[in-house]
């Protein structure tokens, strides 16, 4: 149940990782577009996930795909967010001195604005992480299996130490993950610094 849990949370994680960093860069020079894209993303968060899953499985399946959507669209708000504002919020001087030191428009991307932007954009990304874990309980509902099973059955049985095991469980494992990704995050400031 563990490995299921971990696999559609990281799976789904990576998959708005990617998305949430892309989007998130493409909106920042249209300010517009990036209004509707980060109000988009925000009326999708507000769908109960139950009712998201229960709406995705016939579409998709009782697997681990309504899942695998479900988490991304859930988790895709807080990364596009803060790269969005990571991005935007850099002092215009130091992107015109970056130019004015000839560094191309990738150069001060790659060199200027996403090493300055990391602490924010990593903040969204943990924040991700938490809500995925926490929600990929619900994939029972689904039939797909993970950590969110014995709380559905605790709930048929009326167990009340089978729901609470896996909810200590689940909590446990998001404050490792979110522990794993401070580290990382660390790591990737002292390696652009």
């Amino acid at each position: 149940m563990l490995q299921q849990h971990c696999a559609m949370v990281l799976i789904s994680l990576a998959i708005s990782i990617v998305l949430g960093l892309i989007i998130g860069y493409l909106i920042t020079y249209n300010k517009t577009i990036a209004e509707i894209v980060l109000y988009i993303a925000s009326v999708f968060m507000t769908i109960p996930s139950l009712a998201l899953f229960s709406f995705l499985a016939p579409l998709l399946g009782l697997n681990m795909k309504p899942v695998i959507v479900g988490l991304v669209i859930y988790t895709l708000l807080p990364i596009i967010r803060n790269t969005y504002v990571g991005l935007t919020n850099i002092s215009p001087a130091l992107i015109d001195s970056a130019r004015g030191m000839g560094l191309t428009s990738m150069k001060i991307n790659l060199k200027v604005r996403f090493p300055l932007a990391l602490p924010v954009v990593f903040a969204g990304i943990r924040t991700s992480v938490v809500m995925g874990i926490g929600i990929g309980a619900i994939a029972a509902y689904v039939g797909e299996g993970g950590l969110g099973v014995y709380i559905f059955q605790g709930i048929n049985r009326a167990n009340i130490y089978m729901i609470l095991s896996s909810a200590i469980l689940i909590a446990a494992l998001t404050i490792v993950v979110d522990k794993l990704f401070q580290i990382f995050q660390k790591l990737c400031e002292k390696h652009v610094s």
